[in-house]
């Protein structure tokens, strides 16, 4: 086991760091205030290689791995989480469908575009009435010669608006049969193809949360990914990738709330000395500091496991379970430690705060994650 970073994975943290600190941190709270999803961005980011990080080279990606693509969200997350769920979602869900999922002619199509951030990418499984019952969808394709007619909504969607390309798993079956749904990529402008309702969020503000529409909306059976039937066993498969992503994204939260915990500790004094020197405060950092460590090992682990092709649908839940509940009460003892301050608008935490929780929720909740694991530990 080697436990220290790679020269690329340092070389990739500083480039974003940079990045981001001229880039997104003078506009943090203005996106987030006015709900602004910052377009221009995510094209600087694609031309860095950041909106194609899985992506092989020969489809114009970076050709990286699951540890280097840790490190991007985490350290986009640092500074702003909303922007680093946006970049895990375009990469890990859109993206990956595509391109673990697609034949060649389908990737040569889409892939190159969304690598390089030309086009913005969405994903759409869970529905109004579904959330984590994905089984029991209601939006359709019935087959009418060589297209589908898709009728329904999806809602919660990333990029529901502003996505140029959207994967999309709909239900060609019996509802609640798990071979009864098919994944299909939705381009921007097919006629019947919409967006609806943009949700009005308690953190993540500046990335754009909305709903998907389709009515009558014909779309051709090259558009299909995969067998009829199998869209549902892709998104599991698809979502312990994005696992990962949610637990890197959990992590830069919580580094970012704890870095900001232990400056501001050394640097307020009451009752004559910096309040890091009382140990109602030092405790607080003590136990932020290992549950950090902790779920940065967790989430390595699972990436180890799917950079080998090895199974890791029981790591990434744990990871993804861990690393959300921990950046969860990580930024709320940054609250704490920054008493009356934490609460304004103006340090950092209130926000870490507000984004922290959708981790918890995002991509499975923790009660799916400890479905997920139950199961799977029961089984052996």
């Amino acid at each position: 086991m080697n436990f220290d970073y790679s020269e690329t994975q340092v070389m990739i943290a500083q480039s974003i760091r940079d990045f981001a600190e001229k880039n997104i941190r003078p506009y943090i709270m203005e996106w987030d205030a006015a709900q602004t999803f910052p377009i221009p961005l995510f094209k600087k980011l694609g031309e860095m290689g950041f909106m194609g990080v899985l992506v092989p080279e020969e489809l114009g990606g970076s050709g990286l791995g699951y540890h280097e693509y840790i490190t991007i969200i985490e350290e986009i997350s640092k500074v702003d989480p909303s922007i680093g769920l946006s970049v895990a979602a375009h990469n890990s869900l859109c993206v990956n469908h595509i391109l673990t999922f697609g034949n060649e002619e389908q990737k040569k199509k889409w892939i190159p575009k969304l690598a390089t951030g030309e086009h913005i990418g969405a994903w759409g499984l869970t529905e109004h009435n579904t959330g984590s019952d994905a089984g029991g969808m209601n939006t359709t394709a019935v087959k009418d010669g060589d297209h589908w007619v898709v009728n329904g909504a999806k809602n919660f969607i990333t990029h529901g608006k502003s996505g140029d390309i959207a994967v999309v798993i709909v239900r060609t079956g019996k509802k609640g049969d798990s071979k009864g749904m098919t994944a299909f990529v939705f381009e921007k402008g097919m006629p019947g193809f919409t967006s609806g309702k943009k949700e009005n969020k308690l953190g993540m503000r500046a990335s754009e949360t909305a709903e998907l529409i389709f009515d009558n909306c014909r779309i051709p059976d090259a558009n299909r990914l995969g067998e009829v039937g199998d869209g549902f066993v892709q998104s599991m498969k698809i979502l312990d990738g994005g696992r990962i992503s949610i637990g890197a994204l959990s992590l830069g939260i919580a580094k970012g709330a704890y870095e900001a915990s232990l400056k501001y500790s050394k640097e307020r004094h009451q009752f004559g000395k910096p309040i890091c020197e009382f140990q109602g405060i030092s405790f607080k950092l003590a136990d932020m500091a290992t549950e950090i460590e902790a779920s940065e090992l967790l989430l390595h682990k699972a990436a180890f496991l799917k950079n080998n092709n090895r199974n890791m649908t029981t790591l990434g839940a744990m990871s993804k379970m861990y690393a959300s509940e921990v950046c969860v009460k990580v930024a709320n003892e940054a609250v704490q430690i920054h008493g009356g301050y934490g609460y304004t608008k103006d340090y950092p935490v209130e926000k870490f705060y507000r984004d922290s929780k959708l981790c918890t929720i995002g991509e499975g909740t923790t009660e799916i994650q400890k479905l997920v694991i139950s199961r799977n530990i029961l089984k052996g």
